[in-house]
């Protein structure tokens, strides 16, 4: 077979979203956080905002994400980009600020952080990565990983005795007045993308309108820190993961 053979029709053929570097990416094979940059690249772009766009990572898997997505990055102290985030806004209102955040970040270190930056309704956009561990420093348990789930700290899986439960964070946070759009979705189907990518590019609308901050947590894999294949992984995601964090759209203010 040839490689004429095998090219697809001209209006099927992948384009990269031009705000994606050339950068070979280090999330390991089968990580879910390639495919989140490449909606948020693509959000961007088509909404012709790439120069009024601000990114805020803190540490975690995601703390290289400047060298991926070409907008503007600031880097912020563990579990501290909700802070950096309202400075950033506040300073510059006409701007789209929003966070990137993982669980072990913002549902751990972060966690006062992010409720306070909702209490307060900033007008910022937050997009959380919860795949039930530690993934960049070793495959520790978090506060999101599920009960009975093994981690490098949890060998024989979480006991609530010991390590207590796990965080809902988007339902928790959905309680509080100064939260406009809380959503939970996940990236592990085609059509799973397609929703992501509609919920993000609403949290970047719903930041620029003023009405408070949105929230949008991708439930995710870590074939490494699991132990599992990618799609392994997948698989396991959706019969334990969605049982605990159902995808869906959690509150919107103006529907």
């Amino acid at each position: 077979m040839t490689i004429e053979d095998i090219k697809k029709p001209e209006n099927l053929v992948y384009r990269k979203p031009s705000l994606l570097t050339d950068n070979v990416m280090h999330y390991c094979p089968g990580c879910s956080h390639g495919t989140v940059h490449k909606i948020i690249a693509e959000v961007i772009e088509e909404m012709g905002i790439q120069e009024d766009t601000i990114g805020i990572c803190p540490v975690g898997c995601s703390v290289f994400a400047y060298n991926y997505i070409d907008i503007d990055w600031q880097e912020a102290a563990h579990g501290r980009a909700p802070a950096l985030a309202t400075a950033t806004k506040r300073l510059n209102p006409d701007k789209y600020v929003f966070t990137y955040q993982g669980d072990g970040d913002l549902a751990s270190i972060g966690t006062a952080e992010i409720i306070h930056a909702c209490s307060r309704g900033e007008n910022i956009a937050v997009i959380f990565i919860n795949n039930g561990i530690y993934g960049m420093t070793g495959g520790q348990m978090a506060p999101t990983t599920l009960i009975g789930m093994k981690t490098a700290t949890t060998p024989y899986g979480r006991d609530p005795k010991l390590n207590g439960f796990p965080l809902v964070i988007a339902d928790m946070i959905a309680q509080l007045d100064g939260t406009a759009y809380i959503t939970r979705q996940s990236v592990h189907t085609a059509a799973a993308v397609r929703k992501t990518r509609n919920a993000i590019r609403k949290a970047f609308e719903y930041s620029s309108k003023g009405i408070g901050l949105s929230f949008v947590e991708v439930v995710s894999t870590c074939n490494s820190g699991w132990k599992m294949t990618p799609v392994q992984a997948n698989k396991w995601m959706t019969e334990n993961m969605f049982a605990k964090y159902p995808v869906g759209d959690i509150k919107d203010i103006l529907k």
